[in-house]
């Protein structure tokens, strides 16, 4: 038993270990790979013979404060053939009337009302199902999306007929506290460099929920969004693939959005990600009944390790406390909650290297980048910890979840500044 313990413990510190120290270096190459072969020196969205129509779904929910600076960009967007659809989901303020007054006031904006706060993906369902366009394109109700975006996606949807879904690049406004420069630094260096990696190994684990693109043909083969997903976009990510639809990131469809500056925001988003993460892999664990399904393991494989990975984690802290503060007896003696010796030096220096390599590259859409080098570097100390805590609180959540049950949503924190002017709301 002692040994079987021991032999045990050893694969949980290796595990630990060696994990985020694997992942890295295959973020690193893939993110590389990538950027050379489908971005490096292409600044210009390709000329098209013809531009397919696009919609451009809002869904909204207490968005009156938010929503003219979104539909000020989107008005201006350099794309010949597109509408915007307002969808007002249930609010409680002053939305509705607010996108009454947009539609009357532009040609191509129109407006669907729900009575009842049903759920973004209720919200997107029923835009949905009213557009013209070919191709959809969603966005949040708080985000800005530059002007060249829609060219660059609709590319893809022409050039090869079997793409599905396209990611675009979220990329942080508010960058005045510690947890938006972290957060800056986030979506650069974990978020984008994963899209990356994850595209030239074949398979997206998500697109991105504030902004994406999507076939219309495609939406209607897997019966649109459901409704009963925490993150709908993780969900129907999953939905195409396994219709074989290529997913694919475009990270020149860049749009500007805002993040949790309060730690309880913070918290909140979190737990909403991991739940919903642990959704889609108790939902889609079909896949390894289909030999045609092949290529979707990895992906699963990789998102259920770090699943197992935070659990492993936590529970080396959790056998520390216990031996060092209470005496439980061990019949080995446990090194504090972080990598011992030689090996934490090793997975700082490969940290350093992925989060310098991916600022690298994101300066090509913000030359600004590399200021938020000193604040990413926190990220592994502080605000991973937050994210493991949210992932242990969200398993349960999402396996004892009842089926069928409706996600509905609130407005999130979207920084200081906005909530300042928004009179706190």
């Amino acid at each position: 038993m002692r040994e079987l313990f021991i032999t045990s413990l050893q694969a949980i510190c290796d595990f630990v270990y060696l994990y985020p120290l694997l992942m890295s270096f295959v973020w690193m190459i893939g993110a590389i790979i990538f950027f050379f072969r489908l971005e490096y020196k292409k600044k210009v969205p390709p000329v098209m013979e013809d531009y397919p129509f696009f919609s451009v779904l809002v869904p909204c929910h207490n968005e009156q404060d938010q929503l003219g600076d979104t539909l000020d960009h989107l008005v201006k967007l350099d794309y010949p053939n597109y509408e915007i659809i307002l969808v007002d989901d249930g609010s409680t303020d002053d939305t509705a009337a607010r996108i009454h007054e947009f539609c009357r006031q532009y040609e191509k904006v129109r407006g669907v009302y729900l009575k009842e706060n049903q759920g973004k993906a209720t919200a997107l369902n029923a835009a949905c199902l009213v557009s013209r366009g070919e191709l959809i394109l969603t966005i949040d109700a708080d985000a800005l999306l530059d002007r060249k975006s829609l060219k660059w996606m609709a590319w893809h949807f022409i050039q090869f007929p079997r793409v599905g879904a396209i990611t675009g690049n979220p990329r942080v406004i508010n960058r005045t506290t510690l947890l938006g420069k972290i957060q800056t630094g986030e979506y650069s260096t974990i978020i984008g460099f994963i899209k990356r990696a994850q595209r030239i190994l074949g398979k997206v684990l998500t697109v991105s929920g504030v902004v994406a693109a999507f076939r219309k043909q495609a939406l209607i083969s897997v019966g649109f969004w459901d409704t009963d997903m925490v993150t709908e976009d993780i969900d129907i990510t999953w939905k195409l693939e396994k219709k074989f639809w290529d997913v694919r990131y475009e990270p020149r469809a860049v749009c500007w959005i805002f993040v949790p500056e309060t730690l309880r925001g913070l918290w909140t988003q979190r737990i909403r990600w991991a739940q919903g993460g642990v959704e889609v892999l108790k939902k889609h664990n079909d896949i390894w009944e289909d030999w045609k399904q092949r290529r979707l393991w990895p992906v699963y494989i990789e998102y259920a390790c770090s699943i197992l990975w935070v659990l492993s984690f936590w529970t080396l802290i959790i056998m520390w406390v216990e031996q060092t503060f209470f005496g439980v007896p061990m019949p080995v003696r446990l090194l504090p909650p972080i990598p011992p010796l030689w090996t934490g030096s090793v997975l700082a220096l490969v940290c350093l290297m992925q989060f310098s390599l991916s600022l690298l590259i994101d300066s090509h859409y913000d030359k600004k980048m590399f200021r938020y080098l000193f604040w990413i570097i926190w990220y592994p100390f502080i605000y991973w910890m937050i994210n493991a805590f949210a992932v242990v609180i969200a398993v349960p959540r999402a396996l004892l979840k009842k089926k069928g049950t409706k996600a509905i949503w609130v407005s999130p924190d979207r920084g200081l500044e906005k909530m300042a002017s928004s009179g706190g709301k």
